[in-house]
């Protein structure tokens, strides 16, 4: 509804203020000031952002073209009535109290975005900035102002909002989908790995009876093909037992708790140098590296990444095996490295995903599952893991955890 300006208050006439009101252009004046004047109204509403002055009881006492243009109300019909009188509804008090605190001296300056509801009834907002004015005796007369229209940013930002929240609310049904995905895979690979044992284990025992019983009667070849039976079959145990392992690294639970790294892989390499007396690795562990994780996943952890290093430096005439913390920013970055067989780094994309080995089998044996389990532990703790090598030089496996 286009409010109107009520009959016991008529709209004032150009007389009332003049501060703001020109000499008509039909009747120039020669007085110069009243060429400014004029000259300075042409100005004024020949701007793009409405220009607004109230009086002392908040009522728009001047307004510049781009009024009309905004809102569609004339200059007079919305002169003395307030400018919340044009705001939307749910918008009005909050700007009243504003104006209203500006009017009493609280406050020097305001500004805002609103919506503005126009003649035709659409809804504008509009961006406004107003402050006080003040009489030649420094009391309060009014407040001045600009109000811009920022629809159109308005409507940009309201797009980008809602295309975030979808963007937002699909990344979470994606994620839940994946997450259910990756239990389901998980629970299946674990069932069938222990599936995998009972037949595994028939096959192996049929094999050695076979060679026990009828060995004497068979040539070499078939005795051969017994031999090589047995071997696979010996090989998909271990894989079947590495890939529930792989899976429980995902099952069980976290346990944070301090954990002293250090000591663990002194543990390791005791194991290792058990398994391995006829050795001589140089080991260099640096003492007192503790975080705050799960102490069996970091055993694991450190188990794969140091029996690597191990294995990959059989072949070295004086192996070296080092593992170290540095701080980078306020991280601490852990690294095993070690002067084995390294790899080609063309490769390294391959290096963390289960079953990929960048070596034959009968040179360095092995699953291709524990570099997938140290990942997949490093991942659980909200960190990474990353490596750098060259071929015949060695190797250094880096990472680090979250908080």
């Amino acid at each position: 509804m286009r409010p109107q300006a009520s009959p016991a208050d008529p709209p004032p006439g150009p007389g009332k203020h003049p501060p703001f009101d020109a000499p008509p252009a039909s009747e120039p004046s020669a007085d110069p000031n009243g060429v400014a004047a004029e000259s300075y109204r042409e100005v004024v509403d020949s701007l793009s952002e409405v220009l607004f002055r109230t009086d002392e009881l908040g009522r728009l006492v001047f307004l510049n073209d781009a009024w009309k243009d905004l809102s569609g109300f004339e200059l007079e019909s919305a002169r003395l009535h307030p400018l919340t009188d044009f705001l939307h509804p749910d918008d009005r008090l909050r700007a009243r109290d504003a104006i209203r605190a500006l009017l009493a001296g609280d406050g020097q300056e305001w500004s805002d975005e609103l919506r503005l509801r126009t003649l035709a009834g659409e809804i504008r907002w509009v961006g406004i900035a107003c402050r006080t004015l003040r009489d030649g005796s420094g009391q309060e007369s009014g407040i001045a102002g600009t109000i811009d229209d920022i629809s159109a940013r308005k409507i940009a930002e309201f797009s980008l909002r809602n295309l975030n929240q979808e963007l937002e609310s699909r990344v979470r049904s994606r994620t839940a989908e994946l997450e259910t995905a990756m239990r389901e895979l998980e629970a299946f690979s674990y069932s069938v790995s222990h599936d995998l044992r009972a037949p595994l284990r028939a096959i192996d025992g049929f094999a050695r009876i076979l060679a026990e019983e009828a060995g004497p009667r068979l040539d070499e070849r078939h005795r051969d093909q017994l031999v090589r039976i047995r071997a696979g079959a010996e090989r998909m145990a271990i894989l079947i037992d590495a890939l529930i392992d792989l899976a429980s690294v995902s099952r069980q639970p976290l346990r944070r708790q301090p954990v002293d790294l250090s000591r663990i892989a002194e543990a390791v390499i005791r194991d290792l140098q058990a398994e391995s007396p006829g050795r001589t690795v140089a080991v260099e562990i640096t003492r007192d590296m503790t975080v705050v994780a799960d102490p069996v996943l970091m055993h694991v952890l450190l188990d794969n990444l140091l029996r690597n290093a191990w294995k990959f430096t059989s072949h070295c005439e004086h192996p070296r095996i080092v593992f170290g913390a540095a701080r980078e920013g306020e991280r601490t970055v852990f690294h095993v490295e070690d002067n084995g067989a390294g790899f080609d780094m063309n490769y390294a994309g391959k290096l963390f995903q289960p079953f990929q080995r960048l070596h034959a089998q009968h040179e360095f044996p092995g699953t291709g599952i524990g570099l997938a389990t140290v990942q997949r532990i490093v991942a659980r703790h909200e960190g990474r893991v990353w490596a750098s090598a060259e071929p015949g030089k060695g190797a250094r496996f880096c990472f680090m955890l979250g908080h």
